[in-house]
């Protein structure tokens, strides 16, 4: 028997608030909710509006297309770069370009 589409929603969205190492009290605090409303989503007792979910994607850093369970553009694309992408858009543009430089530098080929 497969889950409902509301049991994946809600499993994502905890699987995706862990990831970004988050506690069910300060989700709650950022999106001015109570924790037992952040607890009730997860749990999949309490439906979440479309608004609700853009906001959960950006707090979490997936995108809302990963918490309903539907491919997206990524799919295909290695975990390992996806992190590497999400570690890279936390940087400030100086040490980004530092790091593009020395990736520019790494990719020559040997002569």
């Amino acid at each position: 028997m497969t889950a409902s589409p509301d049991k994946n929603l809600a499993e994502r969205l905890r699987a995706a608030r862990e990831q970004a190492g988050l506690s069910q009290g300060q989700v709650a605090k950022i999106m001015h909710y109570q924790r037992p409303t952040i607890s009730e989503i997860e749990a999949g007792r309490r439906k979440v509006t479309a608004e609700e979910l853009g906001t959960f994607s950006d707090i979490y850093g997936v995108t809302t297309e990963w918490l309903l369970g539907r491919p997206s553009s990524t799919e295909n694309v290695p975990q390992g770069l996806l992190l590497a992408a999400r570690e890279l858009g936390k940087m400030n543009q100086e040490d980004l370009n530092r790091v593009i430089k020395f990736l520019q530098t790494v990719k020559k080929p040997m002569e």
